[in-house]
């Protein structure tokens, strides 16, 4: 199943709790995405743990966006947890970019999935995609609640960049309308990780995901 377009965006603080998920949903995903929720709650060391357990890709979705040395020092730290991807801010600027790019694999935000985004990051999204473009970062991130960006960020981004999709499931956005935008990976929190049976919910996306792709 390790072709699989699924990633767990696993928000919670428990160390133990995240680990019982991870290991009951590994089958159905493609990565485990952390967040600072889990990595306050639990420290750093969890995203090592996660990667033990699992033997997936973790994504450390961080949304850096400081100074490129501030950059490079928290990401260095996070990479050397057994990271797999940062995911970082673009409108820090590039220089800011590359110092993260300098340690590791990154995933540029060029729009998001809550109402807000509409305030600056949206209309900020063609620089945003333009500096990956320059940059080819592994990929992108665009919001599952509005496929009409996940398309508008397709039709301008070059081939083989990713875009991984947020907002499946409780903030309203679907897996086939997200696929068929153009997103390769779909991102679902609370949908697997406050069910009562993460794993039979994380098969029954999985299954999802593979109908429509």
């Amino acid at each position: 199943m390790r072709g699989n377009r699924l990633i767990l965006a696993l928000d919670v603080y428990e160390q133990d709790r995240a680990l019982r998920i991870a290991t009951a949903t590994a089958p159905y995903l493609w990565a485990i995405k952390v967040n600072w929720p889990l990595i306050l709650g639990s420290g750093l060391g969890v995203i090592t743990k996660l990667k033990k357990v699992t033997d997936l890709p973790v994504i450390a979705d961080l949304k850096l966006a400081d100074i490129p040395n501030t950059n490079r020092l928290v990401s260095r730290k996070v990479f050397e947890a057994g990271a797999d991807y940062v995911i970082a801010h673009g409108f820090a600027g590039r220089d800011s970019v590359e110092a993260v790019m300098e340690e590791g694999e990154v995933i540029l935000v060029v729009d998001m999935s809550h109402g807000g985004a509409k305030e600056f990051i949206t209309p900020a999204t063609d620089g945003l995609v333009e500096m990956a473009n320059e940059l080819k970062p592994f990929g992108v991130v665009a919001p599952a609640t509005r496929p009409e960006r996940i398309a508008y960020v397709r039709e301008r981004l070059l081939n083989g960049i990713k875009i991984l999709s947020p907002g499946v499931g409780a903030q309203g956005g679907r897996i086939r309308d997200a696929i068929k935008a153009g997103a390769d990976f779909l991102i679902v929190g609370r949908s697997i990780y406050s069910s009562q049976n993460p794993e039979e919910s994380a098969r029954a996306l999985w299954e999802e995901v593979r109908r429509w792709s």
